[in-house]
């Protein structure tokens, strides 16, 4: 019997706590609608080059009718692409490999093999070299995969913050008409932070020269990726 009427007390409290919590917090937020306030939105945006380039480098055997062999190719490949100051440990990855088997069963003659790698280099001038440099050996298969921007969350910080702080001298000058002051910040909301990349392999461009008896690139541009922040603050004015 006195188990349960200790059960009884102890439940009795915890409904009590429960009910002055919700009040509390019903309190706050009715405190937060009534006092006046200034809610402005605010966006910021800025243009970055990539530095992370990735290439897609299809090496077939059908491109020389099956003169050259795969092994050929990809070796002249990887001495090009040391020529160009290229780590293939650190930056070329196999990507993906196949045989035309359908061709081989038909036609009883050599499989012809495909290898795909994926390339990364790190700036637009060095994507040029590597596509002119492998078609001169044969080698024309080469599409950009994807671009990136290796600071990018460090960037988008730095955006919210500027954001926040267009928000604030929107509000200053929004309350200055009224001869009053804007206080603290009751509510930041990030409404977007994001970026667009819109990647193809028609946005490689690559202008030649004539130097000698070669052509070398002079220019190689990527488009630049646009980095955004938008966020909705509530100022109380006092």
């Amino acid at each position: 019997m006195k188990n349960l009427i200790l059960q009884k007390i102890a439940l009795r409290s915890l409904f009590a706590f429960l009910f002055m919590t919700g009040l509390m917090s019903f309190g706050q937020s009715k405190n937060f609608i009534d006092q006046p306030y200034l809610e402005t939105t605010a966006q910021v945006d800025t243009l970055v080059t990539p530095d992370r380039i990735y290439l897609s480098i299809l090496i077939t055997e059908a491109d020389t009718k099956g003169k050259i062999s795969v092994e050929k190719l990809e070796n002249k490949m990887a001495d090009k692409l040391k020529e160009l100051g290229i780590n293939t440990e650190e930056q070329l990855a196999l990507a993906d490999l196949a045989s035309n088997f359908k061709k081989y069963f038909l036609r009883k003659v050599d499989i012809q093999k495909d290898k795909e790698y994926s390339l990364l280099v790190y700036d637009a001038v060095t994507a040029g070299k590597v596509i002119m440099e492998l078609e001169s050996i044969g080698i024309s298969n080469v599409t950009l995969i994807k671009t990136e921007y290796s600071k990018l969350e460090k960037l988008k910080i730095d955006l919210r913050q500027s954001a926040v702080g267009v928000a604030k001298i929107q509000a200053e000058a929004m309350v200055l008409p009224l001869e009053q002051k804007l206080g603290p910040a009751l509510l930041i909301s990030d409404l977007n932070t994001g970026l667009q990349n819109r990647y193809q392999a028609e946005m490689i461009e690559v202008k030649m020269i004539k130097d000698g008896n070669a052509d070398q690139p002079i220019e190689v541009e990527f488009e630049k990726i646009k980095v955004e922040s938008t966020v909705n603050v509530k100022f109380a004015i006092q």
